[in-house]
């Protein structure tokens, strides 16, 4: 799930391809890089759908309390609110490492990392239950599809590198930063935007505006803009928002 997630230092990890550098700034962060606002709005609209079928499920069922009927809706409502914050509310790793003559990124969505243990573990658990009641009624057999179809999709993510790729959709970038011409802040979201002229590697392609997003954390915003602003002295600085 989302808020299942390893935490350690991957700085030192990373396979940065200008090791051999030595670095003038580095750090990582967990964030939420792509319009959170969008997200939001779409978190709360299936939360009150999920809401209204989990009322649904809890008194349309014959259970024999009203206790139980409101036991079993909070029970709906929150397992469909964790799946639906699993998809709206998705974090990025991001690691940073600057030099002196480039900066390299690299960022990946660690939900797989967490989910696949919980995959394989309730796969596990479900298999041993579901063959009890198909004993007891063969008519019942498939209920079977389910258990299979997690502990084939745990599988899946633990086997295939191409899945996993996929899924955590890691990406390891460079930048020219020593290029920048424009030094832009958000600070409501902690976000530095470095804009510099960036040609394509194709034939009569011509230069254009790249954007690199630098996301911060809060406390220390005040020292990445510095750092900027230091180091590229000719850039143009402004603050406001930034599309992401």
């Amino acid at each position: 799930m989302w808020f299942i997630q390893p935490k350690q230092d991957y700085v030192a990890l990373m396979p940065w391809k200008h090791a051999d550098e030595p670095a003038v700034m580095s750090w990582q962060i967990r964030a939420r890089d792509y319009n959170t606002f969008v997200a939001n709005i779409l978190f709360s609209i299936l939360a009150a759908i999920f809401f209204s079928i989990s009322v649904l499920f809890g008194f349309a069922w014959d259970f024999e309390s009203m206790s139980a009927s409101l036991l079993m809706t909070g029970v709906a409502f929150l397992i469909s609110l964790l799946i639906t914050m699993s998809m709206t509310h998705q974090t990025t790793i991001i690691v940073y490492r600057f030099t002196e003559t480039s900066a390299e990124v690299c960022s990946w969505k660690p939900q797989i990392d967490s989910v696949k243990p919980v995959l394989k573990w309730l796969s596990i658990i479900l298999l041993p239950i579901v063959g009890v009641v198909i004993l007891m009624d063969p008519g019942l057999a498939i209920t079977a599809i389910g258990p299979l179809g997690i502990g084939l999709m745990a599988w899946m993510m633990g086997s295939s590198d191409e899945y996993q790729r996929m899924q955590r959709n890691s990406r390891h970038d460079e930048m020219e930063w020593k290029k920048t011409e424009i030094i832009r802040v958000w600070r409501k979201r902690n976000i530095i935007s470095l804009t510099y002229q960036w040609k394509p590697y194709s034939k009569n392609s011509r230069y254009r505006p790249l954007t690199h997003l630098v996301y911060c954390h809060g406390d220390e915003l005040e020292k990445r803009i510095q750092f900027f602003r230091k180091h590229l002295p000719n850039a143009k600085y402004e603050e406001g928002k930034i599309d992401i």
